[in-house]
C-alpha cells in the first residue's frame, strides 16, 4: 500500500475577497477594508500573518479575512495537515505530537486528534459524488468488525467491484439479512450499481435479490469453502460413519465420487444448464434423506448433510458463474472475486486499527476509516489533496 498526500498550501499574500457577509440574515455584498492586523500563526515555515479587517456596508458588522491555508484557529491548515498525514501513515496521535515537537513544531496530542477527526468528518460518505464517477456498475460489499468501547461494531464497506475504489464506510445494527438488505439497496440507488459481488454469506443474496441486482458470489469463498468441507467429509462418508447412507440406497464409494465430482465443478465453475442437471442429479440422490427433526435427534446424519451442501451448490451455481459472460459497458468484465472490497477492508480499514486498543467513539471509527479510504482512492492520481478535508 502506498499512499499519496499533498500538504496544504499557506499563502501568505494571496487573499480571498469577501463575496458575501458572514452574518446570519445580512445579504450584504459591498465591503470596505478597514485595517489589517497580524496574526500569530503555527506553522511549519511562519510565525505571523497578515488578517485583512472588513467591515460590511449594510449591516455594519466587522469580520476578519485570512490568507490561503489560514483560518481563524491559530493552527495553519499546513501544520494540521501534516499531522494527520502523520497519522494516517500510522503514528498514534500521541506520537505525532513527539514528532512535531521534534521538527520544532509542537502540536499537542489533542490538537493532533482534534485534527484528524475534523477531517474525517469532512470527508462526504464517499458516495459517488465524493468520488466523481458518474456510475458504478457492479458493487462489491464485505463486513467486517471493529472494538469500541468493549464492544464489537459491524462495519460495511463498499466498493467499485471493477475499480476497487471505496464508496462507503459505515457503521451498521449487524450482520442481519434485513439490515444487509437495506444498506445495500441505499448504496446500489446512489452509485447506480447493476450487479453486486459479495461472499457467500445468505444474507447479501437475499439483498440481492430484493434490490434487483444481479450477483456474483466470490469464486475464491465458495472454493475454500467446498475444499474444506470436501476434506472434512470424504473420510466420513466413504466409511458411511453413521450408517445413514446406507439407509437411502446410497454406498460410501458413491458419496465420495458426488463429493468429489462437486468439487472439480466449482474448481471449473462452467455456466450452463448441462453442469446444472448434474448438480440437480447429485442432490436429487439423497433428496430421501430425512432431517434431525423427523428422525427426533439434535445431529444431522451424514446423507442429510450432502443433502443440504449439494443443494446449496446447486442453487448457488449461477450466482458462482454469473462473472462467465457478465459483460458491462464497453466490455468491461468481472474476475468473480470480491478481492476489491477485502483489499479495501484490509488496507483503509483493518491495516490501522491493528495498531490500536480500539476505538473510543463509534464515529471515529467512521472518521478515521472513510478518511484512510479518502487518501487510498487518489493512488492513482496526483495524490490525495488534504487542504479539501483540513479546513
Amino acid at each position: 500500500m502506498r499512499l499519496k498526500l499533498l500538504l496544504p498550501k499557506v499563502e501568505p499574500e494571496v487573499y480571498q475577497e469577501p463575496v458575501g457577509c458572514p452574518c446570519p440574515g445580512c445579504q450584504g455584498r459591498r465591503f470596505h477594508l478597514r485595517q489589517t492586523v497580524h496574526k500569530p500563526l503555527r506553522d511549519t515555515l511562519l510565525d505571523k500573518v497578515e488578517a485583512r479587517r472588513y467591515g460590511c456596508l449594510r449591516c455594519g458588522r466587522t469580520f476578519r479575512v485570512y490568507p490561503i491555508g489560514v483560518s481563524e484557529d491559530q493552527t495553519s491548515q499546513r501544520l494540521q495537515g501534516l499531522a494527520v498525514l502523520l497519522y494516517i501513515m500510522g503514528l498514534s496521535y500521541g506520537a505525532v505530537s513527539l514528532v512535531l515537537e521534534a521538527l520544532g513544531h509542537p502540536l499537542g496530542k489533542t490538537a493532533v486528534y482534534e485534527a484528524v477527526q475534523a477531517a474525517g468528518e469532512r470527508v462526504p460518505g464517499l458516495r459517488r459524488q465524493a468520488v466523481g464517477v458518474e456510475q458504478v456498475l457492479a458493487l462489491g460489499a464485505d463486513l467486517t468488525s471493529v472494538k469500541c468501547q468493549g464492544k464489537w461494531l459491524t462495519v460495511g464497506v463498499s466498493v467499485d467491484a471493477i475499480e476497487g475504489m471505496a464508496l462507503t464506510v459505515d457503521i451498521l445494527e449487524n450482520g442481519e439479512a434485513e439490515t444487509l438488505k437495506r444498506w445495500v439497496e441505499e448504496v446500489a440507488e446512489v452509485v447506480g450499481a447493476q450487479v453486486l459481488v459479495s461472499d457467500d454469506a445468505d444474507g447479501f443474496k437475499q439483498a440481492a435479490d430484493a434490490s434487483g441486482l444481479r450477483h456474483q458470489v466470490c469464486k475464491a469463498h465458495v472454493l475454500r469453502n467446498t475444499e474444506a468441507w470436501v476434506g472434512q467429509m470424504r473420510p466420513r462418508l466413504e466409511k458411511d460413519e453413521d450408517g445413514s447412507l446406507a439407509v437411502i440406497g446410497v454406498s460410501g464409494g458413491q458419496a465420495v465420487a458426488d463429493v468429489d465430482e462437486l468439487l472439480r465443478l466449482v474448481r471449473k465453475r462452467e455456466p450452463g444448464p448441462e453442469v446444472e442437471e448434474q448438480l440437480a442429479q447429485i442432490h436429487q440422490r439423497y433428496l430421501s434423506a430425512p432431517s434431525p427433526r423427523e428422525l427426533g435427534q439434535e445431529q444431522a446424519s451424514l446423507a442429510y448433510r450432502l443433502r443440504l451442501f449439494s443443494l446449496d451448490r446447486w442453487n448457488l451455481w449461477r450466482r458462482l458463474t454469473f462473472y462467465r459472460h457478465w459483460r458491462g459497458e464497453d466490455d468491461i468484465t468481472l474476475d468473480g472475486t470480491n478481492n476489491a472490497c477485502e483489499r479495501a477492508i484490509g488496507w483503509w480499514v483493518k491495516e490501522r486499527y491493528r495498531t490500536m486498543r480500539g476505538y473510543k467513539r463509534p464515529q471515529s471509527v467512521l472518521n478515521v476509516s472513510r478518511l484512510i479510504a479518502w487518501a487510498g482512492n487518489h493512488l492513482n492520481s496526483a495524490g490525495a489533496d488534504l487542504s479539501q478535508v483540513v479546513i
